[in-house]
């Protein structure tokens, strides 16, 4: 391509869609035709017309950049797949009573919809925010702002994208008063750290890592203990929040009632990990202390929308009805090996040179990050280089992402949802089921 071969503006506006707004396809056409111009300056191959450009530019509009995929890897909670999966949700277009009272005609508070449920669960007042690092800072910032926070320092972890507990906990206006050693902190460490500006003790669940060895916590009943002898608040930060006791399943993992029950004054935890929901922080214990951070200025900042609003009350109303299978993160943590062997066997039996063995899922998350859950593994043929296979099933017009374990692709069906096999097909073979690749 040369100078010459660059179209004008006003040429290239009239080739493109019409129901597009005119001074749209205006600056996108100055931007593709600039862009190539540059690079023919510069001796450089320009790989598309401007017209191709600009089309792909007007079709990359039209189409969602946020896309459901079909999640292969056995990685129940995929950070980078949104977490839980969410359930079904009800219809969420139109009106709704976000923050009006059907019964008085009166505004209400978006707080109610989970709250209910919250408190039927769990059995105290509780609140839901945007985020648990958003809990914590609110918790921190209205109990002790200005006073100290004791913590020890083996559980001043980082979480997801660099993002450090202490950073937050400080940008709360806490002064962090960090106890014990990395390894091994004792009761004694918290009670000779008391003083006159101590305001909460906290404690963090380490649940996305974890140490063994030559350590020592004192346990939470211990730390309450504490707490109420000296009129101190003790808060949790149980970050995975598991309100149903998984440990016949595989997931030894502390549920927030039994934080709630050894006499924690506030516990905080994440709503689209373990709870299987949309993304939250949820607040719950003592009345008075969760009132006061309803009431903090900051709350506004972070409360949830409607749509978060909606998913989680929809999950908590599966759990307070027992549904758990409504709630798909639960389903797939509780699903039998037999039944996820008999699904793979199928799925193998119509991709040819695929074969099944047995493999290992996660969590994930930054949940239970030492345990593993037994599956069964579909193991694609070696037809070509596993990154080549990989990069074209994620290439796919339903996406399906897969992992590589020993140079092979395999897909764990514990995280593909009943239904999504046809998908899986569709990419592997390009074409017809079972067919060549």
């Amino acid at each position: 391509m040369t100078l010459r071969d660059l179209p004008s503006v006003h040429e290239l506006v009239r080739q493109l869609d019409p129901s597009i707004p005119h001074d749209r396809l205006v600056t996108l056409a100055r931007t593709v035709i600039d862009d190539a111009r540059a690079a023919i300056l510069k001796g450089e191959t320009v790989p598309q017309t401007p017209l191709q450009r600009a089309t792909k530019a007007i079709a990359d509009w039209r189409r969602p950049s946020q896309r459901r995929v079909v999640n292969a890897t056995g990685v129940v909670l995929h950070t980078n797949l949104g977490r839980a999966p969410l359930p079904e949700l009800p219809a969420a277009t139109g009106y709704s009573n976000l923050e009006y009272d059907l019964a008085t005609g009166k505004r209400g508070k978006r707080d109610v919809h989970a709250g209910r449920l919250l408190e039927t669960l769990l059995g105290c007042k509780a609140v839901s925010v945007n985020n648990n690092a958003g809990a914590l800072f609110l918790i921190l910032n209205e109990l002790a702002a200005g006073g100290e926070t004791i913590v020890s320092r083996g559980e001043l972890i980082e979480i997801g994208d660099g993002f450090r507990i202490p950073e937050i906990m400080r940008r709360s206006g806490t002064e962090l008063h960090e106890v014990g050693t990395t390894n091994r902190t004792h009761i004694r460490d918290y009670a000779e750290a008391i003083n006159d500006r101590t305001r909460v003790l906290l404690r963090v669940h380490p649940s996305n890592f974890k140490m063994t060895g030559f350590t020592a916590r004192p346990t939470l009943a211990e730390l309450v203990e504490l707490g109420r002898d000296r009129g101190i608040p003790v808060y949790e930060d149980l970050g995975s929040g598991c309100l149903v006791d998984l440990r016949e399943f595989g997931i030894d993992e502390p549920t927030v009632q039994e934080s709630l029950a050894a006499g924690a004054n506030l516990v905080s935890f994440s709503g689209d990990k373990l709870l299987g929901a949309s993304q939250a922080g949820i607040i719950a214990g003592d009345a008075e202390l969760v009132a006061r951070v309803r009431r903090n200025p900051l709350f506004r900042a972070f409360r949830q929308d409607k749509l978060a609003t909606l998913a989680l009350e929809t999950t908590l109303r599966h759990l307070v009805l027992g549904e758990y299978d409504s709630i798909p993160a639960l389903r797939m943590m509780r699903v039998r090996s037999d039944e996820l062997r008999e699904r793979a066997e199928r799925l193998a039996a119509r991709i040819d040179g695929a074969t099944v063995e047995a493999g290992e899922s996660v969590i994930g998350g930054g949940s239970t990050p030492d345990l593993t859950l037994p599956t069964w593994l579909v193991v694609l043929p070696d037809t070509e280089k596993a990154a080549s296979l990989e990069r074209r099933l994620r290439a796919a017009d339903t996406p399906v992402i897969a992992r590589i374990e020993n140079d092979r692709v395999t897909l764990d069906l514990r995280t593909v949802f009943p239904g999504e096999e046809e998908a899986i097909l569709r990419a592997v073979s390009g074409s017809v089921a079972g067919g060549p690749y």
